[in-house]
């Protein structure tokens, strides 16, 4: 299979033998598969049944042909030297296939269709790809395609005891002839004016003079009648002749006009008396809707009294749907208040919020009661800033070289 022919575009562009390809290739692929003795080393060993020239070609077991492609690929990677582990029965086909397309590739071989084509386990592409790694193997294996041999031609020699033997023949024909019985006076009158071939042969040119017959009518008669039954030609029917044909057409013909006389006559009493059965039915049907005609009435008075209680029973269930839609709206709004009541009801009984208050004006408390301290703190100190300054100015002012103190603001005093 060639690329162009394998990816080929479309049916009409392929050719009308392109369907038939496949079949082709598959039964090259199993030569190329007997040529690394497929059979012995790897069918005996797997335990699997021997491929036939169409395994590939065609869908039979979608999962018994998928497992034996892949194995198969996995067996000819490792022949070529890629190792490559043997699928098992639970392993994802995905991730298979994807593997052996990775191999394949790094083979540099083009795979231009989707994996997905390989998971049918037949087809063009798995013959395709199969094909590929068998020609890899073998060039692996450093096999080698001989050249052809072709049988001595001895056609001279049998043509030479061919004819030999049909001389030989002739002569043994002649030489019965001649010693065929003696007791009857026919066969030695035959033997008489029987003509030899050879001779006559050598004097075709030669003018012959007339023959005239001395046998007498008799005997001849009586000779005719003992060799007639040897004389009998049995000729072969041909179903192709168009003589058989004939006359299996008028034979055929006799035997449907025999047959459609019988036939017919049974065919009128049957119409015979499926009439007459039909016309009893017609007059028990009469008879039936005349004796039945008030339970008929009933009947009718029923259905419209029933039609009537549908009716009303339609438009009570369209009011109950409406009234219903309606109830399912009221009880979701008195959902949605008993919730807003639980939470209010939880929050006014709840005593957490009191407790965090209490524990704010508490640390409020603290708070205040350690500013108080660090004010009276502070008013202490200035109070004895402001009487050291008062004992310094006085001071100052008490001395008369005019010496003056700073008090702790830097201000002279």
């Amino acid at each position: 299979m060639t690329d162009d022919v394998r990816r080929g575009g479309e049916d009409e562009d392929r050719g009308p033998g392109a369907s038939y390809q496949v079949f082709e290739v598959m039964s090259d692929l199993l030569d190329k598969l007997k040529l690394l003795n497929f059979e012995e080393n790897f069918m005996r060993p797997n335990n699997m049944k021997p491929l036939t020239r169409h395994y590939f070609a065609v869908p039979t077991n979608p999962g018994e042909q998928f497992h034996a492609f892949t194995s198969i690929s996995a067996w000819l990677l490792n022949i070529i030297g890629r190792p490559f582990d043997m699928p098992q029965e639970f392993d994802d086909p995905n991730a298979t296939i994807s593997s052996i397309l990775e191999e394949v590739k790094r083979m540099g071989v083009a795979i231009d269709f989707p994996p997905s084509k390989l998971k049918q386990g037949c087809g063009e592409y798995v013959c395709y790809i199969l094909d590929r790694l068998t020609e890899e193997a073998l060039r692996s294996s450093n096999f080698q395609w001989g050249s052809p041999s072709y049988p001595e031609e001895a056609q001279e020699e049998e043509v030479i005891q061919e004819e030999d033997a049909a001389e030989l023949k002739l002569d043994k024909l002649e030489d019965e002839m001649a010693t065929m019985g003696g007791d009857d006076a026919s066969d030695e009158e035959e033997d008489t004016h029987f003509m030899d071939l050879k001779v006559a042969n050598k004097n075709d040119n030669k003018q012959v003079d007339i023959l005239q017959s001395t046998t007498n009518a008799d005997e001849w008669k009586l000779e005719v009648e003992r060799v007639t039954p040897s004389l009998k030609v049995t000729i072969r029917t041909d179903n192709k002749d168009w003589r058989t044909h004939v006359d299996q057409m008028h034979h055929h013909k006799v035997g449907i006009e025999s047959s459609l006389i019988e036939t017919k006559s049974h065919l009128d009493k049957l119409h015979d008396e499926i009439g007459r059965t039909l016309e009893k039915i017609s007059s028990r049907e009469k008879y039936i809707n005349n004796q039945l005609e008030h339970l008929v009435q009933q009947y009718r008075t029923a259905q419209d009294q029933l039609a009537q209680t549908k009716e009303k029973y339609r438009q009570g269930s369209g009011g109950v749907t409406q009234h219903s839609r309606t109830l399912a709206e009221v009880t979701e709004e008195l959902e949605k208040v008993k919730h807003e009541m639980e939470d209010r009801g939880s929050s006014m009984t709840d005593g957490a919020p009191l407790v965090r208050i209490k524990q704010s004006l508490n640390r409020l408390k603290t708070e205040s009661t350690q500013m108080d301290i660090r004010i009276g703190v502070i008013e202490h100190i200035l109070m004895q800033a402001r009487m050291r300054d008062k004992t310094i100015m006085h001071s100052n002012m008490n001395q008369p070289d005019g010496s003056a103190e700073y008090n702790s603001f830097g201000k002279m005093y």
